[in-house]
């Protein structure tokens, strides 16, 4: 019985067959099947995917999942810290896809978790008001429900700057008042510069003053 050689170029085009960086972790193993102590290893993989899916492959719903499947890893760590910069990245995408339940509930429970922490309860008025914001887009009484909670749920909110603008924005929203709204924000951006993704949660909120169509996607 004899064995027929394959041909040099069937040899070589097997060789080559090397899948692109960002599939080169899809078959990491699950959770149930990574040994305890790996969870670290196996978060960081999923965060290079997320990175190339939102640089390289401009996919954002895969980022996503897997800067959740990072997450999950680093909860079975521990390592909160990390696990909460994961979902804080899944809560703005989500954001900007228009997912806002999705969002609000990261942002709120990143914000209670992080609010009894004396290092890092500083950072809880921003996840706070990210919440609310994505409450103001769906309706404005959701957002002004959420604000009075957060109060309570953290008083040193209240005197935030970032609580005193979403009142201003609450105000100036129920009176339909643009020019109110946009001076508010000018006012806050003078002093804490305002990021993109702020600008565009800001800018959505501002056209339900304005109207359908008459939004100039400017806030200044």
């Amino acid at each position: 019985m004899r064995f027929v050689r394959q041909p040099s170029s069937i040899c070589s085009c097997r060789a080559n067959t090397t899948p692109p960086p960002a599939l080169w972790m899809l078959g990491t193993p699950t959770r149930r099947q990574t040994p305890k102590g790996r969870f670290t290893i196996a978060a960081k993989h999923h965060i290079t995917i997320a990175e190339i899916y939102e640089t390289e492959l401009v996919d954002i719903e895969k980022a996503i999942a897997h800067y959740e499947q990072s997450a999950d890893y680093y909860k079975g760590e521990e390592s909160n810290s990390s696990a909460n910069k994961c979902l804080l990245k899944v809560a703005a995408y989500a954001a900007q896809l228009e997912q806002y339940q999705k969002a609000i509930e990261i942002f709120e429970q990143v914000g209670a978790n992080t609010m009894d922490n004396p290092l890092l309860k500083y950072s809880a008025k921003d996840y706070f008001f990210k919440a609310a914001l994505c409450h103001f887009i769906v309706d404005e009484l959701n957002a002004k429900l959420a604000l009075e909670k957060y109060e309570e749920m953290f008083p040193a909110f209240t005197d935030s700057r970032e609580c005193k603008l979403l009142k201003k924005l609450l105000e100036a929203h129920e009176e339909q008042n643009s020019e109110a709204y946009t001076e508010a924000v000018k006012e806050f951006d003078s002093i804490s510069r305002l990021d993109q993704w702020l600008t565009t949660m800001l800018l959505r909120i501002k056209k339900s003053i304005q109207g359908d169509g008459e939004g100039d996607g400017d806030l200044k």
